[in-house]
């Protein structure tokens, strides 16, 4: 069978580092006789991303005018995808390329709709390693989804699952959750992780309290949006009692 590939890539001032992972990705496809097309967003880009990217082929560039976030930029590539699986991956070069055939395998064999890539062994500075520590505990909490890495990039998805689902904040590290909310079969397997060569992290401390502030969304969603009685009708049992029981004391203060 002949796997037909839409690669999603969002990049954001990713001058040094964008040619080198188009390059690894259109040799990976070539190897394993994917049909595939690359689409990269150029996230509001200062520096030549766009000018290196754009004579690269086969590619789609979708540009926006400014930076806007990587989970708008993934939104967009993913609504431009046209093959039946989607897979997602950083601009940076620390995602590996040659374990997409993996991540392929594995949603195949395990018939599933979503594989999160898991970086068992980050390549990442301390800092970062504890926040995310940090925000999977967070997520352990709030979030069932069973993923240890969610916000690893590296993930192929069925492209039906996004059929009725847009993107906002800093949601595409609880895309899998979304997902299993919505009955889609998720899982992970581990993946290659390489410490970034050039540039500087676009991780800071608004992402985190954004992607908190998401992680409590989903969490919401997932408790009352099927169910939104549980939440409303509790609030108004509430109200009326509070009101039944004003009446009672104005009665007493009455007599």
């Amino acid at each position: 069978m002949v796997e037909s590939l839409s690669i999603v890539i969002p990049a954001f001032n990713e001058e040094a580092n964008i040619s080198g992972v188009l390059r690894e990705i259109k040799s990976v496809c070539a190897e394993n006789g994917y049909i595939y097309e690359i689409i990269l967003v150029d996230d509001g880009s200062a520096d030549k991303t766009f000018e290196i990217t754009k004579s690269f082929a086969p590619i789609k560039i979708i540009r926006f005018r400014r930076n806007f976030g990587q989970t708008s930029a993934i939104d967009a590539g993913i609504k431009h995808a046209q093959h039946p699986l989607i897979v997602t991956m950083d601009g940076d070069g620390q995602n590996d390329a040659r374990d997409i055939p993996n991540l392929i395998h594995y949603l195949r064999a395990h018939d599933l709709d979503v594989v999160s890539g898991w970086r068992k062994k980050r390549m990442d500075p301390l800092s970062k390693r504890i926040i995310s520590r940090v925000a999977n505990f967070l997520k352990g909490f709030f979030i069932q989804d069973n993923i240890h890495d969610s916000g690893c990039s590296l993930k192929v998805y069925k492209k039906e699952c996004f059929e009725q689902v847009s993107l906002y904040g800093e949601m595409h590290r609880f895309i899998p959750a979304i997902l299993k909310i919505k009955g889609f079969q998720i899982g992970e397997t581990t993946v290659n992780h390489r410490p970034r060569k050039s540039g500087k992290t676009k991780y800071n401390w608004r992402r985190t309290l954004k992607g908190f502030i998401d992680m409590v969304s989903v969490w919401f969603w997932n408790k009352y949006a099927v169910r939104p009685l549980h939440l409303l009708g509790g609030l108004g049992l509430f109200s009326l009692m509070c009101g039944f029981f004003a009446f009672l004391y104005s009665l007493y203060l009455y007599y």
